[in-house]
């Protein structure tokens, strides 16, 4: 997703807002934009990661992911795994979907993890091979080993057919 066009607009707008004040203002403005384009950027950033964290309290074990490639965010989608169809029995290559509990907000917390030193490559290894962060990886680990109905361990392909999204999530 490019910023370029918000900040953009952003400038507009405070130069036709300087137009109003006269020479003296325009100059103003025009001394204020380039440090209101860094600033414009980072407060956008900022609003997207919050959104993308609300989209994943929603999707859990779903998550959202907003990474930055150069000066521009990027979107990656790890929709929630499928139930399979009422009348089958989940097998290891299947497995119903982690909900929260009724009642549950959905927030996160952060929680500090100490594991192994032989553990950590294997979970960086398990998380890049289901192409997912550490941290999302972890979630959905703990919340398919806390789910009770949890039929069997799936890897994310299994759910998502090998297909990665990208781009907006409404």
């Amino acid at each position: 997703m490019e910023l370029a066009p918000f900040v953009d607009h952003l400038r507009r707008e405070l130069a036709v807002a300087a137009e109003v004040g006269g020479e003296e203002h325009r100059a103003l403005a025009e001394r204020l934009i380039a440090s209101l384009e860094s600033a414009a950027r980072l407060a956008l950033l900022e609003a997207l990661s919050a959104a993308a964290n609300e989209i994943t309290r929603e999707l859990a074990p779903g998550s959202v992911d907003v990474r930055l490639r150069g000066r521009d965010p990027d979107f990656v989608v790890t929709p929630p795994p499928m139930a399979p169809p009422r009348d089958t029995d989940p097998g290891p290559a299947q497995a119903r979907p982690v909900r929260p509990p009724d009642g549950e907000e959905g927030g996160t917390t952060r929680v500090a993890l100490r594991v192994p030193d032989h553990l950590k490559p294997r979970i960086d290894e398990a998380a890049a091979r289901e192409g997912l962060s550490v941290n999302s990886w972890l979630v959905r680990v703990v919340a398919s080993a806390l789910d009770p109905d949890h039929g069997g361990r799936a890897s994310r392909d299994s759910f998502t057919g090998g297909q990665r999204y990208t781009g907006w999530v409404r």
